[in-house]
């Protein structure tokens, strides 16, 4: 499925942040439509992302690094971002 613009970015950011083994990023923007954040035109996002960078963090830093890296795009691509960010260690448990 060809990714939008908007996920291009989100993906490119990610990619160059992180350089993950696995990044999958699941738009859910469809089932918010109608509320009141969606308005915005900002979308709803589920991240799924293994990155080795992701060792010796807790959970807390590893979703700041991220939306450290996503940043400029909080602020009106992204409305609302759901995290699962995993260290490889921890991906095969």
């Amino acid at each position: 499925m060809m990714k939008s613009s908007r996920e291009s970015m989100i993906y490119t950011l990610l990619q160059n942040s992180f350089h993950p083994s696995v990044c999958e990023l699941i738009d859910e923007s469809a089932q918010h439509a109608g509320h009141a954040g969606a308005a915005s035109g900002g979308g709803h996002y589920r991240l799924h992302i293994i990155s080795s960078l992701f060792e010796g963090q807790n959970r807390i830093n590893r979703h700041r690094l991220v939306y450290d890296c996503l940043r400029d795009l909080m602020r009106s691509e992204i409305h609302a971002l759901a995290i699962t960010a995993l260290a490889p260690s921890e991906a095969n448990e």
